[in-house]
């Protein structure tokens, strides 16, 4: 039971310190008039004020509580390292009978892996514990960790004491790989520069050497070995192999008696872009559909256009030489021997011999395709003639032979089976809005250079179902043959028009080897933990694929036909890292999250990020290897640790159950003792 003396007023407190002044004027007037009883008036003049105060007793029934513990555990994955896990499974058994062996309650939260990658988020987890008990009961709170949270910044109020046990060993070190700088885009052959860094933490060897190892690979295939320093700063230039994503791997092999490896990998994700693509564009005889191609290659920004139009018809007998008839000099040596190699595509358009190109210069052109080149003919009625470029070095390469018959008959452009199927061509109707009350996706063409399928795949026909639209891959090259020079039809919205801009922007991206256009490809998109992966194909089934995460193990993924040759499947890895994905001969990777998580980037136990919150409570900072510590009381305002033990700081909280309110005195009995006193200084005065 608790007492305490209340005072309920009966008249405001301001009036009644009013009052008690004006008695203290009259008990000082009355002492300088000499008046004998002034001691009467100044006790009755209080007993008055005590009786207006209200004075109260109050009685509480107190039940005591006991004081409550926090334990906060780090349980992420670095306390995955050595024997860490062990270390906290004993400390919390430990710390468990402790508490309770000082009447106290214990109560626990764990921390996991924060979501996206945000670490070790112990100080929210401690916020959100003290929120839920009552302040007043906390004697203190307790971190089972290795020290590397990533919320430090968020320490809460804390009532008590604050304590932190840290997991790991004093001889435990650790190396890990830092890529420093890494661009998210670069230029197709030009060099960029990534900057990596190998450190290593904690007590390291002197065995162990100042340079290490390092393993280089991009999109999953063999690794590069290099030699580089440790500690230093490590200037890497690369070219981009390919348009895309590029994903490259950098591997640190995992050292004697380091911790972990999961720090000794990274993965940088390049995007290649080309900077300016240089096209080459031969018009031979001038036709309504010349502009179209020149239209649609300078209306991108990043295409360099040289155009070059030969306007000499063959019939044409005045006696001028050759090379008198262009207002500069046509350079051809210069393009088709020396700067070939610089040009991304190369377009003859309706371009027949006429003695200006030399045999060895188309033999160039040829060489240049087998070597990565790209080629499109577009063909009129000279592609049938007797001066044909069929019937030059570049007939090799060519993959549909003419037959020497031009149709010139209305037939409207039809996508193959196989087409539908071809990135290039597929879904092809539903880019063209401008059509007509008619059944046809499109309008017509009026002529059609019979040819006969060589090579390559026909991805559109015309007339007769021949082919009209034919793709090949010729060596390291491409070579597209488009059967008609009617295309501009469709430009002009002829019947309708059609999707020529389209159809042409993705001949042209294919035949420069666009990632997205490829007709055998499989890719992988991420997003978050969640990967989609899309297997691009002409065949009419596909195979599982395999995917391999970063711990090594396999699982295979059955896909479904979503759209005309493609195949698409999702699928959620469990880990953060490299995956590997295989369907027959065709593979790619991507990295979910960072190829070393949060959680790994430092995984030496350290106190440095706890101290600024522990030491202005007044805790303490041991280490469990060295013993787990004992637990005292401590007061309010002392040290709380020492050398094998730490402090906590009883409350003395409690819960009232009754209480009674009575008055201290009697108002009538205040009241009769004042006139008592009144009537006393009356009596002492008047016997004077």
């Amino acid at each position: 039971m608790a007492s305490d003396i209340l005072f309920d007023p009966l008249l405001p407190w301001p009036v009644i310190w009013g009052l008690a002044g004006a008695a203290l004027l009259i008990t000082a007037l009355a002492i300088w008039r000499g008046l004998s009883g002034w001691p009467f008036r100044a006790l009755a003049s209080a007993v008055l004020l005590l009786a207006l105060a209200n004075p109260a007793l109050q009685n509480e029934e107190r039940e005591p509580l006991s004081d409550i513990v926090l334990l906060v555990v780090d349980d992420s994955a670095s306390q995955d390292l050595s024997d860490r896990r062990a270390q906290v499974a004993e400390a919390v058994t430990a710390l468990e009978a402790e508490v309770s062996a000082l009447g106290m309650e214990l109560r626990r939260i764990r921390v996991g892996d924060g979501a996206d990658n945000a670490g070790t988020l112990l100080m929210e987890a401690l916020g959100h514990l003290l929120a839920d008990e009552p302040r007043a009961r906390v004697a203190g709170a307790i971190l089972l960790t290795d020290g590397q949270l990533h919320d430090a910044g968020l320490v809460p109020d804390m009532p008590a004491p604050l304590h932190a046990l840290l997991t790991g060993r004093e001889t435990d070190w650790d190396r890990r790989l830092l890529v420093q700088n890494a661009p998210a885009f670069a230029i197709l052959d030009e060099e960029v520069t990534l900057t990596l860094r190998i450190e290593d933490q904690g007590a390291v060897p002197a065995g162990v050497a100042g340079r290490a190892e390092l393993l280089i690979a991009i999109d999953g295939e063999e690794a590069r070995r290099f030699q580089v320093p440790v500690g230093e700063d490590i200037t890497l230039p690369l070219t981009l192999p390919h348009a895309g994503m590029n994903v490259i791997q950098f591997i640190v092999p995992e050292a004697a008696g380091e911790l972990t490896d999961r720090n000794n990998a990274a993965v940088v994700q390049i995007n290649g872009v080309r900077d300016r693509l240089r096209v080459l564009l031969v018009s031979g005889q001038p036709h309504p559909g010349q502009r179209t191609w020149r239209n649609l290659l300078k209306s991108d920004p990043a295409v360099d256009l040289v155009h070059f139009t030969i306007l000499r018809p063959p019939d044409k007998q005045d006696g001028v030489p050759v090379t008198e008839l262009s207002l500069i000099a046509f350079p051809t040596r210069e393009l088709f021997m020396e700067a070939i190699d610089e040009f991304d595509l190369i377009i003859f358009d309706r371009y027949q011999r006429r003695g200006i190109l030399p045999m060895l210069y188309l033999d160039n052109v040829r060489r240049y395709v087998e070597e990565g080149g790209a080629l499109l003919m577009a063909a009129g009625p000279d592609f049938a003639s007797a001066d044909s470029l069929y019937r030059t070095p570049l007939a090799t390469i060519l993959p549909g032979q003419p037959t020497a018959r031009v149709v010139e008959t209305p037939f409207l452009p039809q996508i193959s089976d196989l087409g539908a199927r071809h990135p290039v061509t597929t879904g092809l109707e539903q880019t063209h809005a401008g059509l007509e009350d008619n059944d046809a996706p499109w309008g017509r063409w009026f002529r059609q250079i019979e040819v006969i399928e060589r090579a390559g795949q026909t991805v559109m026909t015309g007339a007769d179902d021949a082919p009209l639209l034919l793709l090949n891959r010729v060596g390291e090259g491409r070579v597209a043959l488009l059967a008609s020079d009617h295309a501009w039809l469709w430009d002009r919205g002829y019947e309708g028009g059609g999707p020529q801009l389209e159809m042409l922007r993705r001949l042209a991206h294919w035949m420069m080897g666009e990632p997205d256009l490829e007709e055998e490809a499989l890719r992988a998109e991420a997003s978050g933990q969640t990967v989609r992966i899309t297997r691009q194909t002409l065949a009419e089934e596909v195979g599982r694929v395999t995917v391999t995460g970063p711990d090594g193990a396999e699982t295979e993924i059955t896909l479904e036909e979503t759209a005309p040759g493609q195949f698409t499947a999702e699928y959620t890895g469990t880990d953060q890292g490299l995956y590997r994905l295989r369907e027959g001969e065709m593979e790619t990777v991507i990295a979910l999250g960072p190829a070393a998580p949060r959680e790994f980037e430092e995984t030496i136990a350290s106190a440095a990020r706890l101290t600024p919150a522990i030491d202005p409570t007044r805790g303490g900072i041991l280490r469990l290897e060295d013993g787990i510590p004992d637990l005292r009381r401590v007061a309010e305002g002392r040290n709380a640790a020492g050398r094998g033990w730490i402090g906590l700081t009883p409350r003395a909280a409690y819960l009232t159950t009754d209480v009674t309110v009575m008055p201290l005195i009697a108002t009538w009995l205040l009241l009769l003792i004042a006139s008592a006193l009144m009537l006393g200084a009356w009596l002492r005065e008047g016997r004077r």
